[in-house]
């Protein structure tokens, strides 16, 4: 079973088994900002969903910290997003970005889901401790190119999402609000014009209120090709 560990404010560590793991999708709060999305993926040939949000079961051994994520080409990019995890001490919240194989994903959104990871930050905030504040919580994403240039690629905040009290519901209501589910937020819109297709992604919450961030980065790395 995949463990991770959050480091939090306070020093402390808590480590999490993953038993299960969730992609939320088109989860905005603002129809505009979610067709903006969907647009977007439909330019990819990805047709939209039968209903808003949607909710993805993933194998919970996708769920990780990696700083490289090894793909099969290159039509795969990240998705800057809010992560929660149940844990012993309660619902934590960490930054994520969810690594999507876009080839694969005009055949099945599912299916991509579970063919890249979900590379999760190594910080973590307790959700109670920032409850009052999380629409402010910025989100943001960036892509470096082949030659080291890195352009911000996504900047919003967690106020254009649905809340982790709404994903906690639906959790219960499905028996998966347990220590060890690990769900992640849905995306924001990306800035138009910039390649997602890129070797390299970061992505970051921001607290205004404390001034503290959490941030995650990897290098995507392509595979040799198959033989046979």
């Amino acid at each position: 079973m995949t463990e991770l560990t959050f480091e939090l404010p306070n020093g402390t560590s808590v480590a999490v088994p993953v038993k299960n793991l969730l992609n939320a999708g088109y989860a905005g709060r603002e129809q505009d900002e979610v067709q903006a999305h969907i647009a977007e993926l439909a330019e990819l040939g990805v047709p939209g969903p039968s209903v808003t949000p949607a909710l993805y079961p993933v194998s919970p051994y996708l769920a990780g910290q990696p700083d490289v994520v090894d793909v099969q080409h290159g039509r795969t990019s990240g998705e800057a997003e809010w992560a929660m995890i149940i844990s012993d001490e309660g619902a934590l919240l960490t930054v994520a970005c969810d690594h999507t194989d876009r080839a694969l994903e005009i055949h099945g959104v599912a299916w991509s889901k579970n063919a890249s990871p979900d590379i999760l930050g190594r910080k973590a905030w307790k959700l109670d401790d920032v409850r009052e504040h999380l629409d402010a919580i910025t989100i943001r994403g960036w892509v470096t190119d082949a030659e080291g240039q890195e352009t911000l690629i996504q900047d919003s905040t967690m106020g254009a999402l649905l809340t982790p009290d709404y994903w906690i519901d639906v959790l219960q209501e499905r028996g998966l609000n347990e220590p060890g589910t690990v769900l992640l937020s849905g995306t924001v819109a990306m800035v138009q014009g910039v390649d997602q297709f890129a070797p390299q992604w970061r992505v970051e919450l921001g607290d205004p209120v404390t001034g503290e961030t959490i941030g995650a980065g990897y290098r995507v790395r392509e595979m040799a090709a198959p033989i046979g």
